[in-house]
């Protein structure tokens, strides 16, 4: 059983929250009046998803280019594709509740809730082995009078108290003690010392700021009283921080570290607040360097003693893909600028260490679109790279949970705009390879998005605890799963193309995996056998002997089977060693390229330089052009000015000659 939500359902809630910012026509309404209450990319987000809620998808013709806000409106529409109608719904009271917290007077939580009847499904079937009439029971799922799962028998065990772990690869719910926290999702949990450490989240729209722990030893809850500690008090005085929500909780040196996260009133840069377990007071973490800006949704991974920040979503919304670490003994901030090919901009993703050289981020969303891509961060060189997944690979999803359990990665919950992710994922960090543990039906509280996710031990072996989330309701329920020290075996590695980084990753499924899982195999079956002896008597040298027959077939079958394996390794080997040697050629003829292209661009320059010159020589030779046309004409005026003055030189000078000589002068 599991409890559902009393709060307003969609589409009421959906309705309600138009009504609230007037987009149901009671008042003019337009994209202008949001972006008086939200940023200008928010404000054309939720035109846009209500448009998808109330119409469905874009099917309107592209605006006039003259009209640039229609454009915008029209490309914020048109880019939500075919999302459905109710996922547009959750996304606009989302972005409305982390908005605008206190836009729906929520009731309380303790409020009693009805309850609904759900049911956890099993990845794989239980086989009894019958003998003289017996069996062993079936693994079956009961519901307890308070509404919880209890698995009560299992093909190997039984089930003695509602708080035994006996079933391996399965989640249970046990019964917890105490007050349970607020129904919460996007809040932050560690382990320290066998105990669960609950911070924040939101419900409601409302960013929480409660701490609680889960001693997983008894089951009980206990809401832990905090105070906080200012660089003006010499002593703690109560008071609580800013609530907030998809921040990260890290434990660190006895001490609890939240790094981030969405608040009502964020700060400009990320903060880095500290609770110290010992005195229960909150303080904020002085460190150097430059910080990154504040946010949510990151992925904050603890390497040695740095943190190791990727992506996340600002306080206007924007996402993001930089990369930052935190060197936790100098407190200092360094932003890194890596190599290679970052993930795209992305929140609500996942991220693993493997060998403290490796980050792995999984995942994540964006504001229309969810991802199932997997990205590798070498730690050394501080390079990107792309690796093809091997294996059934999960589907696209964001706001999932990941742990790490030796080699092993398991992700839990998320969601993808249109369904909960109810697959139980594994991925082999060595060898790149996904397989589905288990699975739970829809609608369970393991389906949602912003649930938690620790490791720690119970009884000696490990378990991974979960807790809340949302699914269309909030939820607060505890689920545990005891991982099998098989599961690792459960990987299917798929035929590999020839792609350099796929090739190495399947090179490292060493033979050395497959003959273990032959051992594993006959001794499962050696066990069956001694089983069988005890309850057949009489009848165990006959059976011995078939089992015996189809142990050595199956021996047959498996060497066969490791045979081919090695053949393929080889195979793959000598692939690698030619793709390697067409690389190399490949890099020399670029490198040929890159020359040539640089001498092409020294020749262009120089042309360039002389095409200048000759251009500054025609403009010189036009200048003397047009003075020497000017002489010219001067010149020509003076010859004129000079024939005139001669002609009239020599008819003065002939009248004079004239009469000295007696000649009369010409007559006018």
């Amino acid at each position: 059983m599991a409890k559902a939500s009393a709060t307003l359902a969609y589409p009421d809630r959906f309705y309600a929250a138009v009504s609230y910012l007037g987009l149901d026509g009671s008042v003019p309404s337009s994209v202008k009046q949001l972006s008086s209450k939200f940023s200008n990319d928010t404000a054309l987000l939720l035109h846009a998803l209500h448009k998808q809620a109330t119409v469905g998808p874009c099917n309107v013709p592209k605006p006039s280019a003259w009209n640039p806000a229609e454009q915008s409106k029209w490309r914020s529409w048109q880019g939500l594709g075919a999302m459905p109608s109710i996922e547009a719904m959750r996304h606009f009271v989302k972005i409305l509740e982390e908005g605008d917290p206190s836009w729906y007077p929520n009731p309380t939580n303790s409020a009693p809730e009805p309850a609904i009847d759900v049911q956890i499904s099993q990845s794989t079937k239980a086989e009894p082995s019958v003998e003289n009439g017996g069996s062993f029971g079936e693994t079956m799922t009961t519901a307890t009078e308070d509404g919880r799962l209890m698995e009560t028998q299992d093909k190997d065990v039984v089930l003695e108290n509602p708080n035994t772990i006996s079933v391996y690869n399965q989640w249970t719910a046990p019964f917890t003690l105490g007050q349970p926290p607020k129904a919460r999702y996007e809040h932050g949990a560690a382990v320290i010392q066998d105990k669960m450490y609950m911070y924040g989240g939101n419900h409601n729209g409302r960013y929480l700021g409660d701490l609680h722990v889960l001693d997983l030893k008894n089951w009980t809850w206990s809401r832990v009283e905090t105070k906080v500690v200012t660089e003006s008090q010499e002593t703690s005085s109560p008071a609580t921080l800013t609530h907030c929500a998809g921040h990260s909780l890290i434990p660190w040196d006895n001490k609890l570290l939240s790094i981030g996260g969405h608040a009502k009133d964020p700060s400009e840069s990320i903060l880095v607040k500290v609770f110290d377990l010992h005195t229960c007071t909150w303080s904020i973490l002085k460190t150097d360097g430059k910080p990154p800006i504040s946010r949510g949704g990151q992925s904050v991974t603890l390497v040695g003693k740095k943190l190791v920040i990727f992506g996340g979503q600002d306080v206007n919304k924007s996402l993001l893909n930089d990369l930052h670490l935190l060197d936790l003994d100098t407190m200092t901030w360094d932003e890194i600028d890596a190599v290679g090919s970052p993930p795209s901009p992305r929140s609500d993703h996942a991220a693993a260490v493997h060998a403290e050289r490796h980050l792995l981020i999984f995942g994540g969303g964006s504001h229309t679109n969810c991802f199932s891509d997997l990205h590798v961060l070498d730690l050394q060189t501080m390079e990107w790279s792309r690796h093809a997944q091997q294996g059934e690979a999960p589907t696209p999803r964001a706001g999932h949970a990941g742990v790490t359990i030796g080699e092993n990665w398991f992700i839990v919950g998320g969601g993808d705009n249109k369904s909960g992710a109810c697959e139980t994922v594994v991925l082999n960090m060595s060898t790149l390879a996904w397989s589905v543990l288990t699975s739970v039906q829809g609608g369970v509280p393991l389906a949602s998005e912003g649930l938690s996710l620790v490791v720690s031990s119970y009884n000696g072996e490990d378990v991974i605890v979960a807790f809340g989330g949302y699914n269309g309701r909030y939820n607060n329920e505890v689920n545990v799963l005891k991982p099998s020290h098989k599961s690792s075996l459960k990987s299917k590695i798929m035929e590999a193309s020839p792609v350099r980084d796929s090739v190495s990753a399947v090179n490292n499924a060493t033979t050395r995996d497959i003959e273990s899982e032959i051992g594993v195999s006959q001794e499962s079956k050696v066990r069956e056998i001694v089983m069988d002896n005890v309850n057949s008597g009489s009848k165990v040298e006959g059976k011995s002997e078939r089992i015996i027959t189809s142990l050595r077939s199956e021996k047959e079958e498996l060497e066969a089977s490791l045979s081919k394996e090695k053949i393929q390794t080889l195979q793959l080997k000598e692939e690698l060693t030619e793709t390697e040697t067409r690389s190399a050629e490949l890099y020399k003829e670029l490198h040929s390229v890159r020359s040539q292209l640089a001498a092409e661009q020294s020749r262009c320059f120089k042309l360039e330089v002389e095409v200048a010159e000759v251009r500054q020589k025609l403009q010189t030779m036009e200048t003397l052009e047009k003075e020497l046309e000017l002489l010219h004409r001067q010149r020509a005026v003076a010859s004129e000015q000079a024939a005139v003055n001669m002609n009239g030189k020599r008819q003065s000078s002939g009248g004079v000659w004239g009469w000295l000589a007696g000649t009369p002068p010409p007559k006018t």
